[in-house]
């Protein structure tokens, strides 16, 4: 690389090279072009509701060795496919095809996958306007819809 000018009438040349070089720059890129808003299937939304299309067992990633159960969700506001965890013991049972469910962020670091479950950021909270945890702990019974 060339020797940075300097001088009277350098600025504007000082200010488009920064401007560049902030570009290379991967936070600051996603930033400027709202690129993580424009990639979100939830499009900024904490929650959304969408439809069981299949379940799902994921290969959980070394060294573990489970078969973590997802659900298959086609959101109703975008139409996009999702892959979405459903958690804790038994929790595949209340799931069924043809569902509504509404799904929320794993809360795993800078939006990616949390723990062993790969390319699984969205979890299951809610069937057929039932909470799931309520359903797994057997407080309430499954409605039919």
């Amino acid at each position: 690389m060339g020797k940075k000018t300097n001088g009277i009438f350098t600025a504007k040349k000082i200010a488009k090279r920064r401007k560049k070089d902030k570009l290379k720059d991967k936070r600051h890129k996603s930033r400027v072009f709202n690129l993580r808003i424009k990639s979100d299937p939830l499009e900024g939304a904490s929650m959304a509701k969408g439809l069981v299309l299949e379940k799902v067992q994921i290969e959980a990633k070394q060294p573990n060795s489970a078969m973590r159960k997802c659900a298959k969700v086609q959101l109703t506001k975008n139409g996009r496919k999702i892959t979405a965890f459903l958690p804790g013991d038994g929790a595949t049972k209340f799931v069924d095809e043809h569902d509504e469910v509404i799904v929320e962020r794993i809360g795993g670091k800078m939006g990616r996958a949390k723990g062993d479950i790969p390319g699984v950021r969205w979890q299951v909270i809610k069937v057929n306007d039932q909470s799931l945890e309520a359903l797994r702990a057997g407080k309430i019974q499954k409605a039919r819809k």
